[in-house]
């Protein structure tokens, strides 16, 4: 067993990654030879990743808010806490908060044998962000 103490701080997403205010919070990047990674990220109301994809999937947990995510070609979905989001392996998606609230998410990623998490992609459109159900 080994605690880490965080000493690490809040970083805020970079633009080229995220549209808006996006903080994270590095949780889990354990020696190889695991792969795997978690951050908890606080999207606030209105910011959003860019499109991206994982070459082996991720999955989302939300812990806070009301937040949208999105498949490449299906509809914006509203996701709250408590909810869990696979995104398949390679399949092109955003997420992000809804545009007056804010979200968290605990995002688990998996590197590749090149250790590669993500490929980021374009930005998401005002027009794709605003396609989102109204949230009841």
């Amino acid at each position: 067993m080994q605690i880490t103490r965080s000493s690490i701080d809040t970083v805020k997403g970079p633009a080229d990654w995220f549209t808006g205010d996006v903080y994270i919070d590095a949780v889990a990047a354990a020696p190889s030879p695991s792969r795997v990674t978690a951050n908890l990220v606080h999207f606030m109301p209105g910011a959003r990743t860019h499109w991206h994809r994982h070459p082996l999937g991720q999955t989302v947990f939300v812990t806070e808010g009301i937040g949208l995510c999105q498949r490449r070609g299906g509809p914006v979905e509203v996701i709250r806490p408590g909810d869990r989001v696979l995104f398949e392996a390679g399949e092109e998606h955003w997420h992000g908060a809804a545009p007056n609230r804010l979200m968290v998410h605990l995002a688990i990623n998996e590197g590749d044998a090149d250790h590669d998490v993500v490929h980021w992609l374009t930005p998401v459109t005002d027009e794709e962000y605003a396609a989102a159900p109204a949230l009841g």
